[in-house]
């Protein structure tokens, strides 16, 4: 196998003389092959591209850099932070005891027992060089967040033999996926076809400099971006796309709406705990048939007398009488005119409703069921409830299955390395992956045992009390195997095997032969 080595990474590939690795398209078409990768697409002849995104109205984004830093940003919310907590821990559980954090299910693979053991040893391998087991849970966190993880394979160029040096993890916002596609004109039809798709990454140090109308351009690649090779990133996206299917988002990308919404509904209620909470005089000051300007004249002499105002100075460090100054804070004091009631003060109540937060609360069980979180879990006071796997409510599976899934599309972080590294050491080539070991390799990850212990208690309790009622039809209506096959849902190799056993544990003595039905006849 040869392999066409560049700079800061690698292609396992034969390299083609004179240009670039390009994956071919077989069947001539006018439209490119698209996947859920959310590459940013090129086509020559062209200049740079760009974006521009508007979520709801309310958030501006230029490209994918300033998409990431919102992403971030919304996930220092508390709430926000809670419920992205609550996904992370139900994922990443720590095991107890010697058990494995993940371990590499093989069982579906058809290879020797040989070939078995060394997947397993550069498996382990490759968690050492990446210390899965102490960054698992950041790196879920923040391939959640971001909606895509990148790490670059680092190999020693001389000797590529030799594997996987190190697995190096790079900021979301310095990399981008691109795709550049060639057309070729049919020349029976006239029309341009995709002929060939060229992949690869481009990098940049500079704070959003892999944006696409940045690093990338028909001309080649600015602001000191470097190209980097396909099978020398590994990189796995939420699986995500935008409403046009060119663009990944987060998991966070719906909540952005609802947490934008409970931010100006704290900061409403703050205003209006302010501005309402004090109570305030009203003084109603007759001020019989005086005119206007005698009648204000009047009623700030009565407020000089009975309400001084000192307020300090920076600048002179002296204290000053603000007696004209007059708030929504501060009483107040209205004019009376001739044939009123006279003189009058009366009080204003404060706010009523202050302890009122059923508006806040609401938005905040939206925040939770837009991050898939069940909304009890939002009550962190409520005791965890150790009840019968029945009283789990619907949201607890719905939630389960949906962490399922999130395992299933962060496996790939693990997978993609490891295939390089196999293909690298030479123990498989590349066909051999997608032949014998694509799709068949999975990741088995440690769960919270709890849950599923009490659902399989409860199912056995339920086909044992069954069984409890049809005994007594066993023999005369109902086989003994028809009770193991429906009721018990023993296979044929099942039942053979309890019968094995059962005659092995009667031959040694450990259990009592079962009494025959003569016997019972006769001791009626």
């Amino acid at each position: 196998m040869a392999s066409g080595i560049k700079l800061f990474g690698f292609e396992i590939a034969r390299a083609k003389k004179d240009e670039e690795a390009v994956t071919p398209v077989p069947d001539a078409s006018v439209v490119a092959p698209t996947d859920d990768d959310g590459a940013g697409y090129i086509t020559a002849p062209s200049y740079h591209y760009g974006t521009a995104m508007d979520m709801y109205g309310d958030l501006q984004v230029k490209d994918q850099a300033d998409l990431i830093r919102k992403y971030r940003s919304v996930a220092v919310h508390p709430e926000v932070d809670m419920a992205i907590e609550e996904v992370v821990n139900e994922a990443i559980v720590n095991p107890q005891n010697d058990d494995e954090l993940v371990d590499l299910v093989l069982d579906d693979v058809e290879v020797s027992p040989a070939i078995k053991a060394k997947i397993e040893k550069e498996f382990q391998y490759v968690l050492r060089m990446m210390s899965f087991d102490e960054r698992a849970h950041d790196m879920f966190r923040n391939w959640y967040i971001d909606g895509r993880l990148y790490h670059h394979l680092v190999i020693e160029e001389e000797n590529p033999r030799q594997g996987l040096k190190e697995i190096r993890y790079i900021d979301s916002t310095k990399i981008r996926k691109v795709k550049n596609i060639k057309r070729k004109e049919d020349k029976e039809s006239g029309v341009n076809v995709v002929h060939s798709v060229d992949e690869f990454y481009i990098y940049s140090e500079a704070a959003g400099g892999c944006g696409p109308g940045r690093a990338m351009t028909s001309g080649g690649i600015k602001n000191n971006a470097v190209r980097l090779s396909n099978d020398s990133i590994v990189y796995v996206t939420s699986g995500l796309l935008d409403e046009g299917k060119a663009k990944v988002i987060s998991y966070l990308q719906k909540a952005l709406r609802p947490i934008n919404q409970l931010r100006m509904m704290e900061d409403a209620l703050i205003i209006y705990r302010l501005a309402r909470a004090p109570e305030r005089r009203i003084f109603y000051v007759d001020t019989g048939n005086l005119p206007k300007g005698k009648a204000e004249e009047y009623i700030n002499t009565l407020m000089s007398r009975y309400r001084n105002k000192l307020v300090y100075d920076q600048s002179t460090g002296e204290l000053k009488d603000s007696r004209k100054h007059m708030s929504m804070l501060d009483d107040f004091w209205l004019p009376r005119r001739e044939g009123g009631r006279g003189t009058e003060v009366s009080t204003l109540p404060g706010g009523s409703n202050l302890g009122e937060i059923d508006d806040v609360r609401y938005f905040q069980r939206k925040v939770y069921q837009a991050l898939n979180v069940p909304v009890s879990r939002l009550e962190q006071e409520q005791a965890y409830s150790l009840g019968r796997a029945t009283e789990i409510t619907r949201e607890e599976i719905k939630f389960q299955k949906f962490i399922t899934r999130l395992r299933m599309r962060f496996s790939k972080v693990l997978l993609q390395p490891l295939r390089q590294q196999l293909i690298l050491k030479g123990i498989i080539t590349d066909a051999d992956w997608v032949e014998l070991f694509q799709n068949k390799v999975f990741i088995n990850w440690y769960k919270d045992n709890h849950y599923t212990e009490l659902k399989d208690a409860e199912v056995l309790r339920e086909r044992l009390n069954l069984m409890d009622q049809a005994s007594q039809y066993v023999g005369e209506y109902i086989s003994k195997e028809w009770a193991m096959t429906r009721i018990f849902r023993f296979t044929e190799e099942e039942q053979a095997e309890q019968k094995k056993q059962i005659e092995k544990e009667i031959a040694s003595g450990e259990v009592e032969p079962p009494e025959s039905d003569d016997e019972n006849q006769q001791d009626n």
